[in-house]
């Protein structure tokens, strides 16, 4: 399906990046900068049809993170057990991913690009069984995969050289929006044309993964009762946390090898600095991306009691941008537990040093699995119940269960 092209290092990424919105790279220039953009809306497209169809190879991209041959870039990259720091990837990935996107609406006659292209969900990241190495060169590839209106999906691959050929480390489904050259509205984004039976099948799984989230969406536990199942597996924790003794509905005693899921909480507090903005001089979403992980990891390994590794990162949706100066706050905690699977879930919300009140931002669900069998979480509240079966499924849609390997190493 590809087209052969060198890959570009990954430190280019938001260089070339810079050079398509042109922003500057000195935060007191930023004001300017935007005022440049404003004068790009005569260029954004009326109508989607106005707009040159596209294909996936134009969008195709690979991108070399050289660990092996640079060794002056692990710094960055490494964790205390000598193995590459997950919160970094989700970085590289987002940046990834809007490159993409800038690549499929490319204009051939302007240089700088009239659209905003922001990240809107990270839908699914699978890890497969390879560990990763900070002593072997990584490679992204990536393209769109299916387009709507004004949104795109995009696919990629991240890859490690074993034995002198790049072995797939994860996949990545990430959906990104188009937004008008101030950020403020819609804007139409190319048409996408399938060219064979391989990307009518991409084509067809971006729509049905459009599908799958408009009807989890509509079945969310905000809007609606749990199903009689569910129902049925609250009903019988609550049970199993009635003090016999008393036989009364206030008296709660914790069962053998369980945890209050109240317990089970880690919070942390960021303030934004412009160091992490993007280039709408927002805070960029692969920075709340590595913050929600790290603490996200840290909470499963306190709960568990030895090293996590992550298993699918899954539904990170992107509510609310978090302007430089916010004070960024995330609580996580663990919502679900079985066998040696945690699944943790991180709320982040902002408010800025003048106003007191909170606004959501991001919620982030990680799975985790331990070294060891973890105990049973139990939720106290009503509240925390929901929490519970928001975390069950997300766990059951897993692509599949992943049998932990010795070599299987992801850290923050």
């Amino acid at each position: 399906m590809h087209e052969a092209c060198s890959p570009i290092h990954v430190k280019h990424v938001r260089d070339k990046l810079r050079e398509i919105v042109g922003v500057s790279t000195n935060w007191r220039d930023h004001v300017k900068a935007m005022e440049e953009r404003k004068l790009l809306h005569s260029l954004l497209s009326k109508s989607q049809k106005g707009l040159p169809p596209r294909r996936m190879k134009d969008s195709y991209i690979e991108v070399l993170l050289p660990l092996g041959s640079e060794p002056e870039l692990r710094e960055k990259y490494l964790t205390v057990q000598n193995t590459v720091r997950f919160g970094r990837i989700l970085e590289d990935l987002d940046s990834l991913g809007v490159l993409i996107c800038y690549m499929h609406t490319q204009n051939h006659s302007s240089k700088m690009s009239p659209l905003s292209i922001v990240t809107a969900l990270v839908d699914k990241i699978d890890m497969c069984k390879q560990s990763i190495s900070p002593e072997q060169d990584i490679k992204f590839s990536g393209h769109v995969s299916w387009v709507g209106k004004t949104s795109m999906e995009v696919k990629m691959q991240m890859f490690q050289l074993h034995n002198d050929e790049f072995c797939p480390v994860l996949d990545a489904t990430f959906v990104m929006v188009a937004r008008d050259s101030e950020n403020k509205g819609p804007a139409f984004v190319n048409p996408l044309i399938p060219e064979n039976l391989e990307e009518e099948e991409l084509f067809k799984q971006g729509e049905l993964n459009k599908g799958r989230r408009i009807a989890l969406s509509s079945t969310s536990l905000l809007k609606m009762a749990p199903n009689a199942d569910e129902r049925s597996t609250i009903h019988e924790m609550f049970l199993s946390t009635l003090d016999p003794k008393t036989i009364s509905f206030q008296s709660r005693i914790l069962p053998p090898n369980a945890v209050w899921m109240e317990d089970t909480k880690l919070k942390s507090l960021e303030v934004c600095h412009p160091q992490e903005r993007n280039i709408f001089n927002r805070i960029f979403g692969g920075f709340l991306m590595r913050k929600a992980y790290e603490l996200a990891w840290a909470t499963a390994c306190s709960f568990g009691g030895s090293r996590a590794f992550v298993v699918t990162v899954d539904d990170i949706m992107f509510q609310k941008p978090v302007e430089v100066g916010s004070l960024l706050f995330l609580s996580s905690q663990v919502c679900f537990t079985q066998n040696n699977y945690i699944q943790v879930r991180v709320h982040s919300e902002v408010a800025s040093l003048q106003r007191k009140e909170h606004t959501t931002t991001n919620v982030f669900h990680f799975t985790f699995m331990s070294q060891n069998e973890v105990p049973m979480v139990l939720p106290k509240t009503y509240g925390e119940s929901m929490l519970y079966l928001d975390g069950q499924r997300h766990f059951h849609s897993m692509s599949v269960p992943v049998a932990l390997k010795k070599d299987y190493v992801v850290e923050p």
